[in-house]
């Protein structure tokens, strides 16, 4: 998925994804929530979280 429709299916600009991308800034909350709804919806699975070791991302087939 390019960034143009990530930012399509969280409805963000184009630009909070870029600047995301380059750790110019962190989304706010909502889009944030949005982005990851939209990765999660295109099978990319969060786990882990906090201190874990174990933590990252997986895409599901």
């Amino acid at each position: 998925m390019d960034q143009n429709e990530l930012a399509a299916r969280a409805s963000v600009s184009r630009g909070v994804i870029i600047d995301f991308e380059k750790g110019r800034r962190t989304p706010g909350r909502n889009n944030l929530a949005a982005i990851r709804q939209a990765l999660e919806a295109a099978g990319v699975q969060f786990f882990g979280g906090g201190l874990e070791r174990d933590e990252g991302v997986s895409l599901s087939r």
